[in-house]
């Protein structure tokens, strides 16, 4: 007899939960696209997005999911024909490479695997083979969500400048702000691009680009602008020229009040909470993967997110806990996706969650895995208990 009334645990990496008071802020009537309201509002997120990217450059909205910001961000800094450096370490990269190369850019990826992190070495290394500096960009994701490897962005831009080069450095966030700490002004981030509905609590459907003054600098000579990504055109003082077109009303009163809800805990406070829901994850899997039925996807525990990880099962297919979890416990875990499609799935601890949320999923998986009677070990969910204890221990 399934046990799966009562509200259901979405534990897979986007959308996530949106908080009540988030869903309640859109749940009004439309107003006028030229009301104080409105202006007010958009003025508000696009000056609140700045100390997320933690950056004082330039912020815009896009009605778009996360692959409408990478355009975005392609087309308002390069040319037809420029080449740019993808830095694999997983799927999300890659394909932000292949949509430039349908853009019409010259696309090189710097081969690194679904296992590790990029290796920034490699990155001085074959930067340092283009003196002559045809490398326009460098393509990095700070978290992929596939793979559930989180890269070290500070080493990857101090590779690039022990390179001496002057590739701009483009982040994929959408994953990370929010969820870990992203400084973008600090790290030397040229251009950095999230979404909605991971770490910022929100649905599904905006983007987010932030560019500081070397990336506005390539924006007056890019060839591939277009109108609708345009940012001279958003930076023009009409509202509705910032969406190019009308506002996404609702969206936007949602906006406001989900990054409320981060300025009201704190960046430092969320970035410490997802930490401790990854290890208290992490620690449950260390104990599941005692069985020989499960592992984890990222090999180095310091190259591990902290918003998702992602679990190998070479013991048996994952759609069976997947399935079992959801019909008779009311918990979605997220599916393996790209090169692990059938073979792995991923458990996300980002955005709205909380202890007993990630405990709830922990406990949904391991009876899983008991009454399928698939190989682990035992205490799991206990030794992400004790993961979380030791969050509260007192120092010293």
């Amino acid at each position: 007899m399934p046990l799966a009334r009562g509200r259901e645990f979405l534990s897979i990496p986007g959308p996530t939960n949106v908080p009540e008071t988030v869903l309640q802020a859109m749940h009004r009537p439309a107003v006028d696209i030229y009301a104080d309201d409105l202006l007010d509002t958009t003025r508000q997120c696009l000056q609140d997005l700045k100390p997320v990217f933690r950056t004082a450059g330039s912020t815009y909205i896009y009605i778009a999911n996360g692959h409408g910001a990478w355009e975005a961000v392609l087309t308002n800094t390069l040319s037809r024909g420029d080449r740019v450096l993808v830095l694999e370490s997983g799927r999300f990269a890659r394909g932000w490479g292949d949509q430039g190369e349908m853009l019409g850019l010259a696309v090189e990826v710097l081969p690194g695997g679904w296992r590790r992190a990029v290796d920034p070495a490699a990155v001085t290394a074959r930067l340092r083979a283009d003196p002559e500096g045809t490398i326009k960009a460098v393509l990095v994701v700070q978290i992929d969500t596939a793979s559930g490897v989180v890269n070290d962005i500070p080493a990857i831009r101090a590779a690039i400048d022990a390179a001496g080069h002057p590739a701009l450095l483009m982040v994929d966030g959408i994953a990370s702000i929010g969820c870990m700490p992203f400084e973008m002004d600090l790290w030397g981030v040229d251009v950095a691009v999230t979404c909605s509905q991971k770490g910022l609590m929100m649905t599904p459907g905006l983007s987010f680009v932030a560019a500081t003054d070397r990336a506005r600098a390539a924006h007056r000579t890019a060839g591939l602008r277009t109108a609708y990504w345009d940012w001279t055109a958003r930076d023009m003082p009409e509202n509705y020229r910032k969406f190019c077109g009308t506002a996404p009303e609702h969206m936007l009163f949602g906006l406001r009040t989900a990054l409320g809800l981060l300025f009201e805990e704190g960046l430092e406070r969320a970035w410490a909470r997802h930490a401790a829901l990854a290890r208290a994850v992490q620690a449950a899997v260390a104990v599941w993967s005692e069985g020989g039925a499960l592992d984890f996807n990222i090999v180095a525990p310091a190259e591990r997110s902290a918003a998702v990880t992602t679990i190998l099962t070479p013991g048996f297919d994952p759609e069976r806990l997947r399935s079992f979890t959801r019909e008779n416990c009311g918990v979605v875990l997220g599916s393996g996706i790209g090169d692990l499609t059938g073979q792995a799935f991923r458990i996300a601890h980002m955005g709205y969650a909380n202890a007993p949320m990630v405990l709830g999923t922990l406990g949904a998986a391991e009876v899983a895995l008991r009454a399928l009677g698939l190989p682990h070990g035992e205490g799991g969910v206990q030794a992400a208990v004790a993961a979380l204890a030791g969050h509260f221990a007192p120092e010293g």
